[in-house]
């Protein structure tokens, strides 16, 4: 399965060709005051308007008052909405749009774990699950033990929290998630994006997709002298 990339924290209109021309599926637009990237309503709307065809654009809050979100949706032409705070199931599902509610692992397996937070949000379209504490503002830069991640949840897991082009093929391999999301991890400063980060940032990715690839197709194939088929683990480490 294809990994796909969500680059967050996107300010100006020539960050969101440059990462769209890059091969992101999806830029994430920050609708949070206290955040270094957050965006006014007309910044928001000038970058959705050059968008090009099938990238998707992405709102993230924090626990935000309704009306706010709903001036946000009135102008912006918002594909999915990203809840990062303290949201309810019932606030989250008011909007009538589709949305990611953001997970916090840290200290998660404490309050029942992720399976028990997710059954919550019956219907969330994915989870995007971070370093930060629950209920809690990720962007902190942070990783966050991968192994943790649950394997084979049937809705989309994104991967977030610290993520550069230095970590993201192991963090891929190890997570197995849907989508990854990079944000600090490919810029020169809070909210500039640069070129050179993020290309190299989908090159870790493409590689370790052609890796898996490789690895898929040995799975398949490879057996041991008595027969037993080596796992995609084992022939990694091999």
């Amino acid at each position: 399965m294809r990994c796909r990339v969500k680059v967050c924290g996107i300010t100006s209109v020539m960050d969101a060709a440059m990462v769209s021309a890059a091969g992101a599926d999806a830029i994430g637009l920050v609708f949070y005051p206290k955040s270094k990237r957050n965006l006014s309503i007309t910044q928001a709307a000038a970058i959705c308007a050059a968008m090009p065809p099938f990238v998707t654009t992405v709102g993230l809050f924090l626990d935000a008052k309704a009306d706010v979100v709903r001036d946000v949706l009135a102008a912006v032409p918002l594909d999915i909405l990203q809840f990062h705070g303290s949201e309810t199931p019932e606030y989250c599902r008011q909007f009538s749009r589709p949305y990611l509610k953001a997970v916090g692992m840290k200290g998660l397996a404490e309050s029942g774990g992720f399976v028990a937070y997710a059954a919550r949000f019956p219907d969330a379209q994915g989870f995007l699950v971070d370093s930060h504490a629950p209920g809690a503002a990720g962007g902190t830069g942070e990783t966050f033990d991968w192994t943790q991640v649950p394997q084979d949840y049937p809705k989309p897991i994104i991967l977030a929290g610290g993520l550069t082009a230095e970590n993201v093929a192991e963090a891929i391999r190890v997570s197995r998630v849907y989508a990854v999301d990079v944000s600090s991890g490919v810029e020169s400063a809070p909210g500039v994006k640069d070129v050179v980060k993020v290309r190299a940032f989908m090159a870790g990715v493409a590689r370790q997709q052609a890796t898996d690839s490789i690895l898929v197709m040995a799975e398949r194939s490879t057996a041991d002298s008595e027969g037993r088929r080596w796992t995609r683990d084992e022939l990694y480490e091999r």
